[in-house]
């Protein structure tokens, strides 16, 4: 039960700071950045260290060249520490708080300092990978808590732990960090005025997420929209598919900032300000202004969204069960080539899926002109972009 409860969304830090971005193209927007840029909640957790030998081989110019860590996070409280009311948790489908701190969502943008194609790649939460600071190898979504618990509790700790593990696994050095709770992803869909999303057939997952959604093109927010990206229970491939849909519903959250006119009002920037500095917390280096600067020349079709390469999605492990076998070479080698703008490595490992039926876990229904879609086995190793609305399972 667990499992299907604190599934959180890939998609949401990155919606928060893409709306940042956007915000900033504007004379009005500078002024709200530079007075949220002064209430945002900060954490001291970039340490400025020699990057991992595996960086070498991606691309990176100090100032330029940057790469973030988004982080979803299952607490129970604002970013503040307060505890979230009672009616709110049970709106979300939270359940009670257990006592750990896991980081179901994790995702690493790479930004090119000379304005071309942006790339961010999803790290599943079960991902079985070597915890840094020699904790043996875990589940990647459980470094924060074990860098936390073993330091006295603290979350910086345990945040510096999680970033060091993503920088060893993937072999990028990691510039910037962005973490947002279970409640902001609400907030912000919420003060975006809702997603277009589209899904190849209907879904009831009453029991877990609360997921019911009929087949095709929908828009969805608040509630709503937590849903659509928890749910993978009743989902082929479980998890991964549930990734596939987080990553077009921040595709689709993208496209429609850059594209729509969503922020040219006053009152959609300050609701979007409000949800941000509400929702995330940021590492103490973070300047908005200068963010906004980087990426205001990117257009959607310069966005792309993908999952690192999956050995088995179900592999066995002694302290944790059910685990997603990965091999380390193999998604350091993935990394770099997305990263760098190359052509991505021949695969050297097969995806095994939970639940094979031979249907296509990405086949687009075509409902309208910016409905998109693709076709692989689990989803995992399609590019989706930020240039329309991408039909899921």
């Amino acid at each position: 039960m667990r499992a299907g409860r604190t599934a959180l969304i890939t998609g949401r830090t990155v919606v928060a700071l893409a709306s940042v971005a956007v915000i900033g193209l504007s004379g009005y927007g500078w002024s709200l950045l530079q007075q949220a840029q002064t209430h945002l909640t900060t954490d001291n957790v970039i340490e400025h260290h020699t990057p991992p030998a595996a960086a070498a081989t991606v691309p990176h110019q100090d100032g330029q060249d940057t790469n973030f860590l988004l982080v979803g996070i299952d607490s129970r409280t604002d970013v503040h520490g307060n505890a979230l009311p009672p009616d709110v948790l049970a709106s979300l489908h939270a359940g009670p708080d257990d006592g750990f701190l896991n980081t179901d969502t994790l995702i690493v943008v790479h930004v090119p300092g000379d304005g071309g194609k942006a790339s961010a790649i999803s790290i599943p939460r079960d991902s079985y990978v070597d915890i840094a600071g020699g904790y043996g190898k875990h589940k990647i979504n459980s470094a924060y808590s074990i860098g936390m618990n073993n330091n006295g509790g603290s979350q910086t700790a345990g945040r510096k732990t999680l970033i060091q593990t993503v920088e060893n696994f993937t072999g990028v050095t990691i510039d910037h960090y962005a973490e947002i709770n279970l409640y902001g992803f609400d907030l912000i869909s919420q003060a975006l005025g809702g997603v277009p999303v589209c899904l190849n057939q209907a879904v009831n997952d009453t029991e877990y997420s609360g997921a019911v959604f009929p087949a095709g093109p929908q828009t969805l927010s608040g509630v709503q929209a937590l849903q659509f990206v928890r749910q993978r229970h009743g989902l082929e491939n479980g998890d991964i598919d549930r990734e596939r849909r987080q990553q077009a519903f921040l595709a689709s959250a993208v496209h429609q900032l850059l594209s729509v006119g969503t922020l040219t009002s006053p009152s959609k920037l300050n609701a979007i300000i409000t949800a941000v500095q509400n929702s995330i917390v940021l590492d103490q280096d973070w300047n908005l202004l200068q963010f906004a600067q980087q990426v205001q020349g990117i257009s959607g079709g310069n966005i792309t969204f993908d999952t690192i390469p999956i050995v088995n999605i179900t592999y066995w492990t002694p302290a944790d069960g059910d685990a997603v076998e990965v091999n380390p070479a193999q998604v350091k080698e993935f990394v770099a080539a997305k990263f760098s703008d190359a052509p991505p490595p021949t695969a050297t490992t097969t995806t095994t899926p939970a639940s094979p039926t031979g249907k296509a876990a990405g086949t687009s229904i075509d409902r309208s002109p910016v409905v998109t879609g693709s076709s692989t086995p689990t989803g995992a190793d399609q590019s989706i972009t930020a240039t329309g609305v991408t039909c899921v399972n």
